[in-house]
């Protein structure tokens, strides 16, 4: 079972992206198997394009495929989420996140923009056939601190949503459900 975390962001230092890391940390500490999908790393001729034929595009598509949960991480530019991740999911069939449970994950200046993760990027999993969407989780740019190497710290209150979010994840959609035993048709009783 596989997680795909998909950053959306375009700059390689980014609050999303350390929001997008520390759920990667947490899962990888439950012994999740995780991938990750840098948007950013795509060719940009082929993303802008819509060259499905290009060879980073397939193999991002089939990173989509192959995952059972996709964690998406996106910065929110003027009430959306970032172009680049509107790009690539432009290029995933329309039943691209069928059966697949997704986590939205959003940073932003200030809660104004927190709306966007309903109002904006919501519709477009839905559209794409995600089996399940979780509540995502917007956090401001006060509550998550990169630091100049690349480290980041998350505030208090968000890394508990970030806990409670993995747990859902991993106690919802990562279990398998138990197996019953075959019941012979004999064994079968009902009542009319």
């Amino acid at each position: 079972m596989s997680v795909l975390l998909i950053a959306g962001s375009p700059s390689p230092v980014s609050r999303s992206a350390a929001l997008l890391d520390s759920v990667g940390k947490r899962l990888a500490r439950q012994q999740v198997e995780v991938a990750q999908l840098q948007i950013r790393d795509l060719d940009a001729q082929a993303l802008i394009h819509a060259d499905f034929a290009d060879a980073s595009i397939a193999r991002a598509q089939q990173q989509v495929a192959d995952a059972q949960v996709v964690v998406i991480a996106t910065p929110v530019y003027k009430a959306a989420y970032s172009g680049v991740l509107k790009a690539f999911l432009d290029l995933l069939p329309q039943t691209g996140l069928k059966g697949k449970t997704v986590l939205p994950l959003a940073t932003g200046g200030s809660p104004h923009h927190m709306l966007a993760l309903d109002y904006a990027l919501r519709p477009v999993l839905q559209a794409l056939g995600a089996k399940q969407i979780l509540p995502g989780i917007y956090a401001t740019d006060a509550q998550v601190f990169v630091l100049p190497e690349g480290a980041s710290t998350l505030a208090p209150e968000l890394a508990l949503r970030i806990d409670d979010a993995v747990q859902v994840l991993v106690s919802e959609a990562l279990q398998r459900p138990a197996a019953f035993a075959p019941v012979h048709f004999s064994q079968v009783r009902c009542s009319v």
